[in-house]
């Protein structure tokens, strides 16, 4: 299982599942990052956290602890 956190820079992948529940799940879900959308990661942090990303044509910086949570193929 390959999640968000584990993508390097410059890649393109697809969303395949979201984990977590209730309002973490609801939370990402209201960024854009629903499955099937494909998500570019622009940048990774020195340390890893956050992890900046484009979705729907807008950027976003995600906690590495929401990354974990999103599973992409």
């Amino acid at each position: 299982m390959k999640t968000l956190k584990d993508v390097v820079c410059g890649e393109t992948v697809t969303v395949k599942k979201l984990a977590g529940n209730g309002p973490v799940k609801r939370r990402i879900m209201d960024m854009g990052i629903t499955k099937g959308i494909e998500v570019y990661v622009r940048k990774v942090a020195p340390l890893g956290d956050p992890v900046e990303v484009t979705v729907r044509g807008y950027e976003l910086s995600i906690r590495k602890a929401d990354a974990e949570m999103i599973e992409v193929e």
